[in-house]
């Protein structure tokens, strides 16, 4: 029988004395630390070796673009730190530019998490850390100071333990409707400025849809219709082409439900080619797809590869049985995303690869950080909010706040130690610039 809400909070609520409140803002690398440099180059196993350097060179441009580089990093170092044990779906890399907005299938805009490569069971904790230093060290590089920055963390913090307080009163259906939308967020904007900057985002998600990446992406050739090579950054491979793929693709429709099979079978595959993304993502092989339909109309995707998740090493095994990562990114993303995309899929490559399979664009949009207070607390209050909807529809929303509880004591820890794990990732990011400068690792500076 499973145990009532109200045993739920008092199991939450005795965890205290597994690890206090206030003990969550301590931040101390232990002695045997491993080099964090060495844990991001362990992480290119298997990566396009000429794409490595671009990876290295993006995540070197500043402390914040280390932190999002470094999953891993920060993953070795929280398995080290005591949780309670509630455990919930992670995102596993939530950091604040893996938030924003994405299309829901009936074409409005909702803002919540956006990227689930590394996502897996495990403690709430590590997702709402992550978070706070990345809203720490985000500040920071926008050029607020301490205090300020740590106030962001702090808002953050409360949001989430607001909202798990809220999504704690209701039905599991209730929160797994639950979501963002920023037609609503645009409502509730508190100032006729702000009022105007979201709309100015909403109307800029709108137009990130595949009929105005379309023309921008894919050129006449003189076999067809192909996406234009932009290297090193957009390029094609001589062992990647329509025909070599066929078979991935209707492997990859198998994984969509019947309805949207019928849909996805209306369109032609017309060329396959490599485009680069991200930081933390760089290397693994990501591929931009042109399919159109009868009158020519594009359907763009992505596929990206899905390799094991970064955390987890870091975590206890539960199965010896192979899973494919590209169903647990797709699982992951239906889990804590309030909706996904339509052709969200999945399927494995000729070389027995993992991948997962998704429109490209389609009004997803991360947030550009600004150096404005304001919009800042509130864009960490809104992250918060949506962390803490993804967890109460994987988790218990009842233990979680028996064991935040009322007052603002976690709020405030966790503040604190996203300041001290942001001078934690000014330390690793000087490491790999030391690394870079002795020729340890590749780094290419050119390339956006």
């Amino acid at each position: 029988m499973r145990p009532t809400r109200a045993q739920q909070f008092d199991d939450g609520r005795g965890r205290r004395t597994l690890i206090s409140r206030g003990a969550h803002g301590d931040w101390a690398p232990a002695a045997d630390r491993p080099d964090p440099v060495d844990v991001l180059v362990a992480g290119n196993d298997g990566r396009l070796e000429e794409l490595i350097p671009i990876r290295f060179g993006r995540m070197v441009e500043s402390p914040y673009t280390f932190l999002r580089g470094s999953a891993a990093v920060m993953a070795a170092d929280l398995s080290r730190i005591p949780t309670t044990g509630l455990q919930v779906q992670l995102s596993g890399d939530a950091h604040l530019m893996n938030f924003g907005m994405f299309a829901t299938p009936e074409r409005n805009v909702s803002f919540g998490l956006n990227d689930f490569d590394e996502t897996t069971r495990g403690p709430w904790e590590w997702d709402v850390k992550r978070l706070v230093a990345s809203l720490v060290i985000g500040s920071q590089d926008e050029g607020f100071g301490d205090s300020a920055a740590e106030s962001i963390a702090v808002a953050g913090a409360r949001a989430y333990r607001h909202r798990m307080a809220e999504l704690a009163t209701k039905s599991p259906l209730e929160i797994y409707y639950d979501r963002i939308d920023l037609k609503e967020v645009i409502e509730e904007a508190p100032s006729k400025k702000m009022r105007k900057h979201r709309k100015k985002m909403l109307r800029k998600a709108h137009r990130r849809v595949a009929e105005n990446l379309y023309p921008k992406l894919a050129e006449q050739a003189a076999g067809g219709l192909r996406i234009a090579d932009q290297p090193p950054l957009i390029f094609h491979m001589d062992d990647v082409t329509p025909e070599t793929v066929q078979g991935f693709f209707d492997n990859y429709r198998s994984s969509l439900p019947r309805d949207l099979q019928v849909l996805f079978d209306r369109y032609v595959l017309q060329d396959v080619a490599v485009k680069v993304v991200g930081v933390g993502s760089v290397g693994t092989r990501c591929y931009a797809v042109l399919f159109t339909d009868d009158d020519g109309n594009p359907l763009l995707l992505q596929v990206k590869e899905a390799n094991g998740s970064a955390l987890a090493a870091y975590l206890p095994t539960r199965s010896k049985k192979r899973v494919h990562n590209g169903e647990r990114v797709v699982t992951g993303q239906h889990l804590l995303q309030a909706v996904s995309d339509i052709f969200l899929g999945y399927s494995t490559s000729p070389a027995g690869r993992d991948f997962y399979v998704r429109q490209l664009r389609d009004m997803k949009l991360s947030v550009d950080l600004v150096d404005d207070e304001d919009r800042m607390t509130s864009y960490a209050e809104y992250c918060g909010m949506a962390l803490a909807r993804a967890h109460a529809n994987t988790g218990s929303a009842s233990a979680i706040t028996g064991y935040l509880g009322n007052s603002d004591k976690v709020d405030k820890s966790l503040g604190q130690f996203g300041l001290a794990y942001a001078e934690q990732a000014v330390r690793d990011h000087k490491a790999l610039v030391e690394a870079i400068e002795t020729e340890r690792v590749p780094a290419r500076f050119d390339m956006n």
